[in-house]
């Protein structure tokens, strides 16, 4: 007899058929990859249908996939100093062909039925743009702010999107790959006026680089004078 995985992606395969892009079991977790037209539809017969009960949305969370798959540091070719720089200065270039840049990503949560689901959804267009699934589960409503905020995912018909981790007037989604180490700005308290204010980063970026693990040399010898 096929276990409770292989039941609930049965299930989904039969029921959404061609709605899902994929559906894929890693780790003891199903996840599945639907289009973005169709998110109103599915999570609405995930919540609601018998056969998967999701009452519950755990979590919202944005992806920036750019640059997906490809390495920043090269750690195992380097010179004799130990360090290596960026293999690609443009490594976070989009490369990803005609698939969106940035994801919505649900984790949904049965309590009936115990079992878990990761639901993917591309967001297509600039900016990056998915319905709001605040009248499904209202949990969505916070968590959705968030993806905003740190990615720039704009959820159609959200009642009140606007950022909520981030400073007033903020500029720019600092979970996106792209965005400057330093910031944009940076804020300090000005006697003189009596108040915060915004100004220029006056900080540099300071690079830091992995220490490549060399095989090549042998370990230095420790003697019994350097014990001492």
């Amino acid at each position: 007899m096929s276990n409770p995985i292989e039941q609930l992606t049965a299930r989904l395969r039969e029921r959404f058929s061609d709605k899902l892009s994929s559906c894929v079991v890693a780790l003891g977790q199903i996840t599945i990859e639907i289009r973005a037209a169709d998110v109103l539809e599915i999570c609405k017969a995930l919540r609601d249908e018998p056969g998967f009960a999701f009452e519950q949305l755990i979590d919202v969370c944005g992806v920036d996939y750019a640059a997906y798959g490809q390495a920043d540091w090269c750690t195992e070719d380097a010179s004799r100093s130990g360090f290596s720089r960026g293999v690609d200065p443009n490594a976070y270039q989009e490369a990803l062909g005609e698939r969106p840049r940035f994801a919505a990503v649900y984790h949904l949560l049965s309590v009936s039925r115990n079992q878990r689901l990761r639901l993917r959804v591309y967001a297509p267009g600039d900016p990056p743009r998915v319905d709001s699934v605040v009248e499904i589960w209202a949990a969505a409503n916070w968590f959705e702010r968030e993806a905003f905020d740190f990615f720039g995912i704009l959820f159609e018909g959200h009642p009140d999107l606007r950022r909520i981790l981030t400073d007033y007037g903020f500029i720019g989604h600092p979970f996106r790959k792209d965005f400057p180490l330093e910031g944009n700005v940076e804020v300090r308290y000005d006697p003189a006026k009596g108040r915060v204010v915004y100004q220029p980063v006056t900080i540099e970026n300071r690079v830091l680089v992995p220490r490549v693990i060399r095989r090549d040399y042998p370990a230095p010898r420790t003697t019994e004078s350097d014990l001492r």
